[in-house]
């Protein structure tokens, strides 16, 4: 069973709307800090927003602040990116990942990593 599993992508319009969702399950160290990475194939690793601490302390990619915000539903142990305004140039793969905190800098060694979910931007 993965230790981590996103859902929600898609095909969308510019300007449109998509909600990601990442599953942590229990396996996943509970002082572990999250990130939502994506990825276009042949370019590096971008680090859409991630957790620096356990306290709501997080990193946010400037191109993306004000039109993506994320959310968490503890019942259900899931991590919500909700992407507002999307543009042709947010077209990537996009993944979830696990670390410990005091690595948050170490984008290509965080410790788990799910499979990701593609979303498609077009004109």
């Amino acid at each position: 069973q993965p230790k981590l599993e996103e859902s929600g992508g898609g095909s969308v319009q510019a300007g449109g709307s998509l909600r990601l969702s990442c599953v942590v399950s229990e396996a996943v160290p509970r002082d572990y800090c999250l990130a939502w990475i994506r990825q276009v194939l042949g370019r590096a690793r971008e680090g859409l927003t991630i957790q620096l601490d356990t306290n709501g302390t997080a990193y946010w990619l400037d191109s993306v602040k004000g039109r993506f915000t994320t959310s968490l539903d503890s019942a259900r142990n899931t991590w919500f990116l909700q992407m507002n305004n999307l543009q042709p140039e947010d077209s990537a793969l996009y993944s979830c990942a696990a670390y410990p905190c005091q690595n948050y800098r170490k984008i290509d060694h965080y410790r788990f990593w799910g499979r990701g979910t593609q979303v498609t931007v077009s004109e």
